[in-house]
């Protein structure tokens, strides 16, 4: 570990990356089924260090098999905590993660022998809190209401506790949701103004009529 900057968390040196498909969001729930050894190894070390992994999304490339365009993966992306891990199954591990802070990569990623990419990072800051503001409660109401469908449902994605009283943390939920392509969920997690974020959700909502009023 070095030391953080600005008061900012310590990260691993290197930390270690796992690029998906998909775009994790500070405080999403991720689950991963891992059978591979370059990741088997990852999540031994992360157990052992008691330290995250970070999760990037793919621009392009295929992190399985070989062949294809080479991979090339985002610069930011957001650190992955280990919560539960069963392991029941001989060589296939899942993983029940929690998204942390965001980070950036400093310089190129390397490819470690095993597989494994590893970078040098640094924290980012996390959203400030921010209310939504009277002209927002109607996408923090609509999110009430997705939760609740989805509570009734046994289908919800999201990690207690829900903190509709924060502008980022609603934003990122809708984005978790929504049918938009990775690039624009991406450029929407990379946004510093929770409050913009929110915005930004809360226009495309009202031009798919979720949300009026």
């Amino acid at each position: 570990m070095r030391d953080g900057a600005r008061g900012r968390p310590a990260l691993p040196e290197p930390l270690a990356l796992f690029p998906l498909h998909t775009v994790l969001f500070p405080g999403a729930r991720l689950r991963l089924e891992v059978f591979e050894a370059r990741y088997l190894d990852l999540v031994g070390e992360c157990l052992r260090q008691r330290a995250p992994f970070g999760v990037v999304c793919l621009r392009e490339g295929h992190e399985v098999g070989s062949g294809g365009p080479p991979v090339q993966f985002e610069e930011i992306g957001v650190l992955a905590h280990i919560d539960e891990v069963d392991a029941e199954q001989a060589g296939i591990v899942h993983l029940r993660c929690t998204g942390g802070r965001r980070f950036r990569r400093l310089g190129a990623a390397e490819q470690r022998a095993g597989g494994l990419w590893v970078c040098r990072a640094e924290a980012l800051a996390d959203d400030p809190p921010h209310a939504p503001g009277a002209s927002l409660m109607p996408t923090v109401r609509a999110l009430a209401e997705a939760i609740r469908k989805l509570r009734e449902q046994a289908r919800l994605p999201f990690v207690p506790p829900f903190r509709l009283d924060d502008a980022g943390w609603v934003a990122n939920r809708w984005c978790e949701l929504l049918p938009v392509p990775l690039a624009a969920k991406q450029r929407l997690m990379q946004l510093e103004d929770p409050l913009l974020r929110l915005s930004i959700v809360d226009g495309y909502l009202r031009d798919k009529k979720v949300v009026v009023g």
